[in-house]
């Protein structure tokens, strides 16, 4: 066995003494494989670099032909050095010509070399290049050598995603770690951002690799070790009376990695073979997540994300850094990427800074994707491994419209998206300056537009859009977004703000809808098998009386000598409102008897949204004061269609002819009883579906405040009567096809309406 005279710390220190030279990029290689050749005692040294068409392209070379450099490329698989990179393993043979994998290329000259080393340029745990170092004579490669080349790889890996190595590619070709991409995922909240890439748990960059004192660092990872199981352990102690199921298998996922043994024995291994703890953290997860992104398991593939976040954990410990950036740190024109996030967590942010928002997981009714919507925050999420694609300060264009991203966008694309930018804009304008007339369609037609809200932060977007009222107050946000339940005086405080903030205008609050997908951290929840049929919503609050109970006695109070609207989620049986409603009502003769000035009036509404009441129209149509169709949940249970699930909840359009009769038949039965209906469901605020709902009845419809100036402007060209004709044939004889979308679209064209 050869050993490298001074051993890699010696490499490493003058690599970096190369990489801080003033030089072109192409000079600095030619010196860093020069380098790495004499120290590993090899004849050749070349580095390939993985191209964004997938190719590997050899960018320097030491002992091979150097006319060769950059005319050279391999196809992954192809060749031994095609293998390291498919298999992200090293590679180490005394007698390369004779594998399987050989791939002889005669530009090269490397025919006289029979051994070779190869170690693959890892970043993420993917493959952006492969380092190779070969002799003429036949020889076994010892694991310290491989273990120096793979350390000498971690370096290299920082050049190559620093992008210092695009210039010179062979015709400019892309490199793979900095090449543009255009994703596609999952809209969840409309609009578009240009920006650059703020991660908002930024990785940390390990800028020191070769330890000046083993022992020490040996220590330092042991304490950082002991701080992250720690932080891991608090976190699932938290959670033990109020966290369940998904959640709670993420955090037990945590703790699992966190104590593994063969883990933590490969990073200590790793630190004593001289690198630093940082370093160390770095390489091996390198190496593991390698590994998980070929395996076909599922499960196993799933580990991806645990095994990221948990290294991630202990690197900002061993950093002595905040596990998320501080809002104050965030630059103009930032795009937030996270793998998922809270509302809390987005709220901390300064909003004039924050152009966008891409994620890996969040679905188009998730509470984060509500916050984003409320503040015009265009968001994309089911993006996946974005974390680990991007990197701190890359351009990107998010797309929440059509639900993709543009990551390093090229010129025309950026300049198209910023036109586009500006004509949303324009149109934008066009909307405000509609804010104060009357929605009324071309045939006389009044219509009812309502903003759906659920924050303080929402309520300038009521004055700015020109919204008649609140149609829908999410009252649970405040809960969601607490660290302990929120005591009466808090309660009452925030609804107090929002009746201030409303004016004149009434305000329609719901009561606390949780349970199923929306669980309170400090509150105990019950394992279920199927929690959106469960426990929830006003089940909860009949069950838990006191909880219902403090609820009315704050909004009782917060609307002292104003009106009071108030309406109940979940209700699948007349009796459960009218026992809400006796509720209600002992609680406003309590609050007067102790002398407290009443409301001026109180109305009290069901929401339908719980398929039973359809057969239960005229009795709850009677005993409400006024009804509010919550189409969101009313379509998800009418087809057993889970709406956060994206194999199926695309399945079925919410504008076909089951869907639009249940619908009318909720107008309907307003209508006989004279009992206001509003829809405050998601399709209220699309142009198209809400052309519809007018024509079969809807003169009332609660939506997100972006979403009224596209509707009002789309009734004002409407005629009702005309669309009402036009419709009620469509919905008599049906279709073999049960969505109306193609029809309606054309009915539209048909009549000039502007959608």
């Amino acid at each position: 066995m050869m050993r490298a005279p001074g051993g890699p710390r010696l490499l490493l220190r003058r690599l970096r003494e190369v990489m801080a030279e003033p030089v072109i990029a192409q000079a600095r290689l030619d010196r860093i494989v020069v380098l790495i050749a004499s120290n590993m005692v090899a004849e050749v040294c070349s580095l390939y670099v993985v191209r964004a068409d997938g190719a590997m392209e050899l960018f320097a070379t030491e002992g091979l032909n150097r006319e060769a450099v950059h005319l050279t490329t391999m196809r992954p698989g192809e060749g031994l050095v095609g293998l390291i990179a498919s298999s992200a393993e090293p590679l180490a043979l005394s007698d390369a010509q004779h594998h399987p994998s050989f791939s002889y290329r005669p530009e090269t000259g490397e025919e006289i070399y029979q051994s070779f080393l190869g170690v693959p340029v890892l970043r993420g745990g993917a493959t952006i290049g492969v380092l190779v170092v070969q002799n003429r004579a036949r020889r076994a490669y010892s694991e310290e050598e491989i273990e120096a080349l793979q350390t000498t790889a971690m370096l290299l890996a920082e050049m190559i995603a620093s992008g210092e190595l695009q210039g010179i590619a062979s015709q400019g070709a892309p490199i793979a770690v900095r090449r543009q991409l255009s994703l596609k995922g999952l809209g969840i909240a409309d609009g578009l951002g240009l920006g650059h890439v703020v991660m908002h748990q930024p990785r940390v960059t390990v800028s020191t690799i070769v330890a000046d004192d083993v022992e020490s660092e040996l220590t330092r990872l042991e304490t950082a070790i002991s701080a992250m199981r720690a932080s891991v352990d608090s976190l699932i102690d938290r959670s033990d009376d109020g966290v369940s199921g998904e959640h709670r298998d993420v955090l037990e996922a945590f703790r699992m990695i966190a104590h593994d043994r063969g883990w933590l024995r490969r990073l200590r291994e790793a630190v004593s073979s001289g690198l630093t703890a940082e370093a160390a953290v770095e390489r091996v997860h390198n190496d593991a997540r390698a590994k998980l992104q070929r395996q076909t398991d599922p499960y196993l593939r799933d580990r991806l994300h645990d095994l990221t976040d948990i290294a991630n954990r202990l690197l900002h410990q061993l950093a002595g850094q905040s596990l998320v950036l501080l809002p104050e740190e965030l630059p103009e024109n930032a795009i937030l990427v996270a793998r998922s996030m809270s509302p809390a967590a987005l709220l901390d942010y300064d909003r004039a800074r924050l152009r966008g928002l891409v994620l890996e997981e969040a679905g188009a009714s998730s509470h984060i994707a509500i916050v984003a919507r409320a503040l015009a925050i265009p968001a994309v999420s089911d993006i996946a491994n974005i974390s680990e694609i991007v990197e701190q300060g890359d351009a990107i264009i998010v797309d929440g419209d059509a639900g993709e991203i543009y990551l390093r966008p090229p010129a025309d694309v950026e300049a198209a998206y910023a036109e586009k930018a500006r004509m949303r804009a324009r149109r934008q304008a066009q909307y405000r300056a509609l804010r104060d007339a009357p929605t009324v369609s071309l045939d006389g037609v009044s219509i009812g537009l309502h903003m759906n809200a659920g924050l303080l932060v929402d309520m300038p977007h009521l004055a700015e859009t020109g919204a008649e009222s609140i149609g829908l107050f999410r009252t649970e946000l405040q809960f969601m977004l607490a660290s302990r339940f929120p005591r009466p005086g808090a309660q009452q405080q925030l609804y107090r703000a929002i009746l201030d903030a409303a004016g004149d205008r009434p305000v329609t609050f719901r009561t606390l809808d949780i349970g199923g997908d929306k669980l309170l951290p400090y509150m105990k929840g019950l394992e279920e098998e199927n929690p959106a049929l469960g426990w929830r919503a006003l089940r909860i609050g009949l069950d838990r009386p006191a909880l219902l109970r403090m609820q009315f006695r704050a909004f009782i109070r917060a609307a002292a000598g104003r009106d009071l609207k108030i309406m109940a989620p979940m209700v699948s049986t007349v009796d459960e409102f009218r026992t809400a409603r006796a509720m209600f009502d002992r609680e406003l003769n309590w609050s007067q008897s102790r002398g407290h000035e009443p409301p001026r009036t109180t109305s009290l509404g069901v929401m339908v949204e719980v398929p039973s009441l359809l057969w239960q129209l005229d009795e709850i149509a009677t005993a409400a004061d006024f009804l509010s169709v919550g189409s969101n949940d009313l379509m998800q249970y009418l087809y057993a269609v889970d709406r956060d699930n994206r194999r199926v909840a695309n399945r079925f359009d919410p504008l076909s002819v089951g869907f639009l009769r249940a619908l009318r038949s909720i107008a309907d039965a307003g209508e006989r009883h004279g009992t206001p209906v509003t829809l405050c469901g998601e399709i209220g605020g699309r142009t198209l579906e809400a052309m519809t709902l007018m024509a079969i009845g809807y003169r009332e419809l609660s939506m997100s405040a972006p979403s009224i100036g596209p509707v009002k402007a789309m009734t004002l060209t409407l005629n009702v009567g005309e669309a009402r004709r036009e419709v009620e044939p469509m919905l008599a004889k049906g279709r073999e096809n049960a969505s109306l979308r193609e029809p309606l679209q054309q009915l539209a064209e048909r009549l000039g309406v502007r959608l």
